[in-house]
């Protein structure tokens, strides 16, 4: 797959025997490397891993579209937003940058997006039309590729990551600002209270280069522990 080759490589390098993750994760596959790579770098993680059941890839097309997807589904139920961005694509069709510049204040609330959301997606529309190509910033090393992002008003950390993530498919992503993830980790992991982001990024140190995997693992395990209650936000 061409885009296998045009992202830049992950942030850490895997040491002791543990196998590099490709960059981007596209493929089934590419996850399921990841998965016996963590175990061979955590064996705290064979357990959560029995426990978590399928972790899926869930990769999105990179673009505009993918950014603001994510940005519905801020701080809902994958429910809810699901809900949300339906009614938006239904009135903003063909949805993009002009169609959400075009829209009124007023259109893309009754779609249920709230005041803060909407001044995300136009500034995340603006930027785009003046010249930030989300696809490139796909192929830019992670630290790069975040201050772009969150160089857009409205964009924070979380956001970023999960564009990373899932959009760009990069490998050593772990979004240490996901309460779902934050959970998970200090259930998993037996910790005495949920870890705060500093506290959580340290923890997933142990997990890179394939922290990407280590957070869709999480994600699966949060869902099999709520009784299939789905906590990831794309």
């Amino acid at each position: 797959m061409a885009r296998r080759t045009k992202v830049a490589e992950a942030d850490g390098a895997a040491s002791g025997g543990v196998e590099s993750p490709p960059a981007p994760i596209v493929t089934d596959a590419d996850v399921a490397r990841g998965l016996e790579a963590l175990v061979a770098l955590d064996g705290r993680l064979k357990e959560i891993r029995s426990v978590a059941g399928e972790v899926p890839l869930r990769l999105r097309a990179p673009g505009f579209e993918g950014l603001a997807r994510i940005v519905v589904s801020q701080q809902l139920s994958v429910a809810s937003a699901a809900s949300i961005w339906a009614r938006l694509a239904e009135r903003l069709d063909p949805f993009g940058p002009d169609a959400v510049r075009a829209a009124s204040d007023e259109e893309l609330r009754a779609a249920g997006l709230s005041r803060p959301k909407v001044r995300t997606l136009r500034a995340v529309a603006d930027a785009v039309g003046d010249g930030l190509d989300l696809d490139h910033v796909c192929r830019l090393p992670a630290g790069d590729a975040h201050e772009r992002l969150c160089a857009v008003k409205g964009i924070g950390p979380w956001t970023a990551d999960i564009y990373l993530l899932f959009c760009a498919g990069h490998p050593d992503i772990f979004p240490v600002g996901d309460l779902a993830l934050q959970n998970a980790v200090a259930d998993g992991l037996g910790l005495p209270a949920r870890p705060s982001t500093k506290e959580l990024a340290a923890i997933a140190e142990a997990w890179s280069p394939w922290r990407g995997v280590a957070a869709r693992l999480f994600w699966s395990y949060y869902r099999a522990r709520r009784e299939g209650r789905e906590a990831v936000p794309v």
